[in-house]
Parts: structure tokens; sequence; C-alpha cells
């Protein structure tokens, strides 16, 4: 009798010789090595097209073996591809990213590098190739940072398009003005004007922007601002009409600037209330009008209007824009001591600022000590600091509030004092002292700075005692305000809980519109079902 586990055990071993025979017998046919590297060749190939058609501006190693960074030269090329392929596919965010990486590669532009750019973004020899390779100087041929191999491989196109003309015009201005050659620069910055106004493509309007900016300050940096006036309103209008709303940012800045350098402010500020108004698209462009928008207040006495937009200038504008801010802060430390208010010591101590801020800060000093002889000293030794600050002028109207703060301290630490003594305190020097002092106590009483009384008779100011507070309705006052304002912020956080905002802008979906009107004919429904039972 055949033992059922032995025979099976006996059928498997035959079954695994009869596999290990036929592997050791049949071995797999190699593949070679040629046809396995074509497919992947192949394979890679049509990855790489793939790659191709989707990345516009793809990263090129440079063709120079010794060099480990690509050349200045390649890298404008390949934001000429960038400008090509937004221009083709209308997607500004591109222009701005190439407008971003021109500014990373300014200080490595030289006249080899763009003449050699000219020759392959434009034509060469024609009228706009000749004209920008004119502005160009012709002393710079031993700086060259285009290697051989990119240079001779260069195709231009027939048919520049226009975002290239007016990125060439844009890289040989900003060329010029880092050089220093003004003259040069006028001249390029205005044919580029004259030719941008013939263009109307959305793709230019950032390249545009960038330009009105250069052309002004081409103009300014030769004090001949007042030349292009005329013209920054003319292409203000046209980016008007052309819906242009950068550009309407930006040449209304430049305006503004232009009127402010004058002194003009009557005319600058007509302009700013009948500009039309739209949500800021750059963030420099906005800081840049409210700090605009702060000093036109401040000469208008509007100080708390030109507080806040100072200061929020200063707090939007980037950190790497130390200048401006240093700007914004000094405008805003004249304003909140025009204000009465006394800036923290911290806003003297910023980083960065602590040199441009010291003569402001002996100015507070002053301000807050109420002498007016220090003040004076200090006005004229900083003299120079404040007059090309431009705000010499608003020093000269804090005279009166230093001379309101000594008086305030001297109504404190003297319950009666002689006006003789108060004139010598406050150090005027004016013919009449006496007088003018009775005048300043007047004027301080009747404005509510101090609680004195004057007697003419003695040539007295009499102070009144200061008296429980708490016994006065102050306090209650202070505090039927603050319930006031919880009240209001609990009934405006009610009212936008119960009605949403723009609820009734809200437009209707065609499914809502569907869902209402169904939900509305089964309620009828059911109101005629209800009333058939009733019936």
């Amino acid at each position: 009798m055949v033992n059922l586990s032995d025979f099976f055990l006996s059928k498997n071993r035959k079954s695994d010789a009869g596999r290990k025979r036929s592997k050791t017998l049949v071995p797999p046919s190699p593949i070679p090595i040629s046809t396995g590297l074509q497919r992947k060749s192949s394979l890679f190939k049509m990855t790489q097209d793939v790659e191709m058609k989707e990345v516009p501006a793809p990263s090129i190693p440079s063709n120079s073996a010794s060099s480990t960074s690509p050349s200045t030269l390649h890298n404008l090329k390949e934001i000429a591809s960038l400008l090509e392929t937004a221009a083709y596919s209308r997607e500004v965010r591109r222009i701005v990213r190439a407008v971003r990486l021109t500014m990373v590669l300014r200080r490595k532009l030289k006249v080899s590098v763009l003449s050699a750019f000219l020759n392959f973004a434009l034509s060469p020899g024609s009228e706009v190739h000749s004209r920008l390779s004119s502005y160009l100087p012709k002393d710079d041929e031993h700086d060259m940072d285009v290697d051989t191999a990119t240079s001779a491989t260069q195709v231009s196109s027939k048919h520049a398009l226009p975002e290239l003309e007016i990125y060439s015009y844009l890289l040989v201005l900003i060329f010029l003005i880092d050089q220093k050659k003004y003259n040069e620069a006028k001249a390029c910055a205005s044919a580029s004007i004259a030719r941008i106004k013939n263009l109307n493509r959305r793709t230019i309007d950032v390249l545009a922007s960038r330009l009105y900016f250069y052309y002004s300050l081409s103009y300014e940096l030769t004090d001949d601002l007042a030349e292009i006036r005329g013209n920054l309103l003319n292409l203000h209008r046209i980016a008007t009409l052309r819906h242009d709303e950068l550009g309407q940012e930006t040449l209304l800045n430049l305006l503004l600037r232009n009127y402010l350098h004058y002194n003009l402010y009557d005319q600058a500020e007509k302009l700013r209330s009948k500009a039309p108004r739209f949500e800021a698209h750059s963030n420099q462009q906005f800081c840049r009008y409210l700090f605009y928008l702060g000093k036109i207040r401040t000469i208008q006495l509007e100080y708390t209007d030109a507080k806040e937009s100072l200061l929020q200038a200063a707090r939007k504008a980037p950190i790497a824009a130390l200048g401006f801010r240093i700007q914004c802060n000094k405008w805003a430390i004249i304003v909140r001591l025009l204000l009465g208010e006394i800036p923290e010591r911290t806003v003297f101590m910023q980083k960065g600022m602590e040199k441009a801020l010291r003569p402001y800060f002996e100015l507070t000093n002053a301000v807050r000590i109420g002498d007016l002889e220090l003040f004076r000293n200090i006005a004229e030794k900083f003299a120079n600091i404040f007059n090309s600050d431009r705000t010499h002028n608003l020093i000269v109207r804090l005279r009166h509030n230093v001379i309101r703060t000594g008086l305030r301290n001297i109504s404190i630490s003297y319950s009666r004092i002689s006006l003789v003594d108060v004139a010598k305190k406050l150090r005027l020097d004016s013919p009449n002292p006496v007088a003018d002092a009775e005048s300043i106590v007047a004027k301080a009483i009747r404005d509510g700075a101090i609680d004195a009384t004057l007697d003419h008779t003695n040539g007295w100011m009499v102070s009144k005692e200061t008296g429980d507070i708490y016994s006065t309705n102050e306090p209650q006052a202070a505090f039927d305000t603050r319930i006031a304002f919880c009240l209001n912020l609990h009934n405006d956080a009610v009212r936008a809980l119960r009605f949403p905002p723009n609820s009734h802008k809200e437009k209707e979906s065609a499914e809502k519109r569907r869902e209402r009107q169904q939900q509305e004919q089964e309620l009828a429904k059911h109101i005629a079902e209800e009333d058939d039972d009733e019936f």
C-alpha cells in the first residue's frame, strides 16, 4: 500500500527538478546594450520635449566649461524667452517675473553684454537696433563677458516682438542711469515713451510702468522735471483711456512728486482729488502714494490724517527701502510733535536709522522740555539737514508748541508768578517780552492748555489749585464715552450677524433659482391641499 504523503512528496520533488532543468536549459535571451540605450535615449528625448513645451523659460547651463554659473548674457536670453512666452500666452505675471530678474542682473550689465543682447533680440541694422546702439559708449571693449560659443550661435529674429523691443529700451535706460550718463538716458527715455504711445497691449503695461519711472528719474537727476509735466499728464490720460491701472498708479505718483518738487501743493491736491481711484496693484506705488498724501496733508494743517498716512507708508514699505522709511519717519515725527505728542524713544533707535534720526531726536527732546533757547540752537545747528529734508518750515511751526509746553511746566511749578519771570523762563527774544508773555499766557488760557488766570493789575499769572478730579464730572464723561463705544461695537456686531455684507448684491445662480422655485411650488401645492381638506 502506497503512502499518500510519500507519493505527493516524490511528485513535488520531480516537478521541482524539472523546473530547475528548464531554467538551466533555456536561458533568457539577452537584450543588446545598444537597443536599450536607444530606447532610453528616445524616452528621455520624449520626456525632454514634453518638459520643453510645459516650461516657458528653461534653465540652460552655460556653454563655457570653465564657468560654474551662467553668464549675464545667458540670463538675459532666458529672460527674453520668458518675455516671448508671456507675449504669446498673454500672462502678465511672467512679465513681472522678467522685470524682477532684470533688477537682480542690474549691477552686472556691461557694454559688451548689452551689444550682444541687442544683436540677439533685435534685427541688426533696424532702426531700433541702431538707435539703442548709438546710446551705448564705445570705449568699453575690454570688458568681455560674452563667451565665444554663445556669441557664435546667436540667432536674431526678423520681426522682434514689441515686448522685446520695450524691454531693450528699459535695459539700456537702466544701464545709462547707473553709469551717470544722464543726457543719453534722457534721449533714450524720450524715444521709449514715444514708442509706448503707439502700443496698446496689456503685456506691455508692466514694462511701461518701469519706463515711466526711469523717464521721470532721468529728468529729475538733471533738475528738468518741469519740462516733462505736460507729457506725464498726457501719458496719464492715455493710461486712463486704455484702462491701464498700473500705469495710472505710477504716473499719478510721478505727477505728485513733480508738483511737490516745486512746492506746488495746491495743484498736487487738485490732481489727487480728481484722479480715478481703484485698488492698488503695486505695494511700492501704494507706499509712495501714502507718503505724498501725508506730505500734502501736513502742509494743509490736517495733522491727524497726515500722521495716519505717514505711519502706514512706513509700515507697508519693504525692509530693504531704508531711505524711504527714514523719510517717512522724519515727517511722522514732526507731525506728531505738531499734534502735541512725544514719539517713543524706540522710534529713533530703529536699526539703521539712529544716525539719520539723531537731529530729530534732539529736536524732540527740546520740545519735550519746553526750552525755547535749546530749540533755537538745535534748529540752527541742523539747518542744512532740515532744509534738505524740506521740513524747515514745519519746524518753525513747532516754536509755538515749545512755548506752550514750557508755559504748562511753569503753571504746574508756581501758584503765582509775574509775567516778567515768565518771559525770562521762556527766554523770549522779542523787543517787548512782557507784552508777548501776556498774550501767550492769555491764548494758552483761552485754548485750555493751562488752568490759570491773569492779574493784569499786578502783572501776575495765578495758577488754579489742582483739586480732586473725582469731584468733577470728568470721570463720568470718560466712563460714558467708554460705555457708548462698547454699545456701538455690540450693535454693529449684531447687525453684521443678522445681515451679511453685500447679501442683496449677490447674484443668484441658476441652480439656486431652480431650487427656490421648486420649494415655492411645493409650498403652494401643500397650502392648496390643506385648503381643500378644510373645505
